[in-house]
């Protein structure tokens, strides 16, 4: 009987230290999986600059006026040409009579 009782203490002695061997390879596999699902942290969004009523202010000063002097030039350039193509046509019909006579 003692044999069957020394070979049944040996299986014990073996499942416990499989049972020691399965839990650490439960643990490796369970940090792994949750290793795996970390993700990082959102970044935090960048502070966005105050409003500053003072730069538009500049801007608008600067551009206004180069607007302004841009479409007068264009006006300008409008009359100039009108009154070219005017003066051209009245010389043209003075110069056709000319030659008629």
């Amino acid at each position: 009987m003692s044999d069957a009782l020394e070979k049944a203490e040996a299986a014990a002695r073996e499942a416990a230290q499989n049972s020691v061997d399965i839990a650490q390879i439960v643990a490796a596999v369970l940090a792994t999986q949750q290793a795996a699902q970390q993700q990082p942290a959102p970044l935090a969004p960048a502070p966005r600059p105050a409003f500053d009523a003072k730069k538009w202010i500049v801007i608008g000063g600067v551009l206004v006026p180069v607007a302004l002097a841009g479409a007068l030039f264009a006006v300008a350039i409008t009359i100039a040409a009108c009154a070219g193509t005017g003066c051209f046509l009245i010389l043209r019909s003075i110069w056709h009579e000319q030659k008629r006579r």
